[in-house]
């Protein structure tokens, strides 16, 4: 049975009015939870953390916005076709990211092993069927060796070979019959090809070209920057500052491509992309999150996050010896203002590592990083992921714990 075949008749469920319209609001990210009626953190004896850090995985990426949660709430009591839902739910966010199509993924690792499946299968359904063992040569994606980092497994899980290069040259004469696609990695600390250049010898070649910018924004920019520039397909992370479901991502660029990752995902039954299934709230979460944060007003929420750090500056620096700053990472990743922290070591007498340690085992639990300047150690505070009471949480508690020292 065809896959329009299976759904002709159904009622179709619009995404625009009755379960989500008008319930999107801009400007929500300082509204607060409801109180809850029943404490899974206590009853699983589970530590609730507040995240004075970036956006890690393991730390449960970012917090929803209220509008992400209440898209989830509103539509986990109907059933929905899943193929119409991601196909309506993908046409919406390519009219947001104004370009061919898109579609929500399980992460962006997960989008980046659909779009390398997508590369080397098509729509072939005999492909689909025997990946990650095609026979033959293996396929072939051709990488920077600067950028090779954890994630480019989810490209081998395909079956595919990854192909280092260094430099223009050396990438040119990569490609051969095997080559299905070139990946750039966007947060990779250096690169012997540039953008621009990284594309225009994969267009000569006539291969699809990928990026990962799992976390590059802020700035909103880098939404529409690299679709413009000419990569094929783009994928960053629902889960972090766009602050979806953290287990969703955004696939999205050429329409071909993406109806190939479609084939190669959830809900069809035997492709590769199965594992990485997608429920329907996530994607209603999604479509509402990546809705939200193209709706927020940027300047007012880096303003709040500058203010955020002045007042906890504002009470470490009474002690003695203590000195905070402002210091915005320069990205490509995590690309938003921390405050660092630092202090004579004469007057107070603890080390960085110490403070970590005391403000992760303190109650409640707070998780900041580690930041060096040269040879110097500092605290690096993040305030971008906290809720608008935990900023004096965080200032109270890093005052208490130095004042100690003192």
């Amino acid at each position: 049975m065809k896959r329009r075949d299976i759904f002709k008749g159904l009622t179709l469920l619009p995404l625009t009015g009755g379960v989500l319209g008008g319930m999107l609001p801009s400007g929500s990210a300082a509204a607060e939870p409801p109180a809850p009626k029943r404490d899974f953190f206590k009853e699983l004896g589970v530590t609730p953390i507040i995240n004075a850090g970036v956006t890690m995985t393991f730390l449960s990426g970012s917090l929803m916005m209220p509008e992400v949660l209440e898209a989830i709430n509103s539509t986990a009591h109907d059933f929905a076709n899943m193929y119409e839902l991601q196909d309506k739910v993908g046409a919406k966010m390519a009219e947001m990211l104004q370009c061919e199509a898109a579609m929500v993924t399980s992460g962006a690792s997960c989008a980046i092993l659909l779009g390398t499946a997508a590369a080397i299968t098509g729509t072939d359904a005999a492909k689909i069927k025997q990946l990650p063992n095609l026979p033959g040569p293996r396929p072939e994606v051709i990488m920077q060796k600067s950028h090779r980092y954890l994630f480019d497994q989810a490209v081998s899980t395909t079956g595919a070979k990854i192909i280092e290069v260094e430099g223009p040259a050396e990438m040119e004469q990569a490609f051969n019959a095997n080559t299905v696609m070139a990946l750039f990695f966007n947060a990779a600390g250096s690169s012997s090809v540039p953008h621009e250049e990284f594309l225009a010898i994969a267009k000569r070649h006539q291969i699809p070209a990928f990026i990962d910018a799992a976390a590059d924004v802020p700035p909103v920019e880098n939404l529409f920057r690299f679709q413009k520039m000419g990569f094929d397909l783009i994928t960053f992370s629902g889960g972090k500052m766009i602050r979806g479901p953290q287990s969703a991502g955004l696939l999205f660029g050429r329409k071909d491509l993406i109806e190939a990752a479609k084939l190669n995902h959830s809900p069809h039954e035997a492709p590769i992309g199965r594992p990485c299934k997608v429920n329907k709230e996530e994607m209603f979460g999604m479509y509402a999150a990546l809705k939200s944060y193209l709706e927020r007003d940027h300047k007012k929420e880096w303003q709040d996050w500058l203010d955020r750090i002045s007042r906890i500056k504002s009470r470490i620096e009474t002690i003695p010896g203590v000195k905070g700053e402002t210091y915005t990472d320069p990205g490509p990743a995590n690309a938003f203002p921390c405050l660092r922290v630092s202090w004579d070591q004469q007057k107070v007498k603890v080390e960085p590592e110490d403070v970590l340690a005391a403000l992760k085992n303190g109650t409640p639990s707070i998780v900041a990083n580690m930041a060096h300047d040269g040879a110097e150690k500092m605290l690096s505070v993040g305030v971008v992921l906290l809720r608008p009471e935990q900023v004096d949480i965080v200032a109270r508690r890093l005052k208490e714990i130095l004042h100690k020292m003192a």
